[in-house]
């Protein structure tokens, strides 16, 4: 999977670039196992800037797209997740589907965390995707 420009060290290991389809394919098959956290990311963006490191504090690991650099990625993801495309986007997928999702100054650590780590089998879609 590609490498995460403009980040220090201590993020690399935690943002995880996802820059190919066959990257995708494999979260979303990884997310039968265990919950996966994905960011779109534009680093020009400080709203964008402000919810990378508000995420930093999300335990595991978090799969990053660089909106910028990966538009036609993000947006074939949404289209794939069935949620409205935006940046920058938080998703929490499980067992293929998106669970949980959150854009712009509705992006916070703690609902992440929390989305990652509950038991969602059988409830609704999550959404904090209000522009704000």
């Amino acid at each position: 999977m590609g490498t995460a420009e403009g980040m220090n060290s201590d993020m690399k290991a935690r943002f995880v670039p996802v820059s190919t389809q066959d990257d995708v394919e494999r979260l979303l098959a990884a997310s039968s196992d265990h919950p996966v956290v994905l960011f779109k990311h534009d680093h020009a963006c400080s709203i964008s800037v402000r919810a990378y490191w508000d995420l930093s504090s999300v335990p595991g690991e978090i799969s990053l797209i660089d909106v910028e650099r990966d538009h036609g990625l993000s947006q074939a993801v949404a289209t794939r997740l069935g949620v409205r495309h935006e940046s920058p986007q938080v998703i929490v997928i499980r067992d293929g589907q998106a669970v949980y999702s959150a854009c712009h100054w509705n992006i916070e650590s703690q609902a992440v965390t929390r989305a990652a780590s509950a038991d969602h089998s059988g409830t609704a879609f999550q959404s904090d995707s209000s522009t704000g």
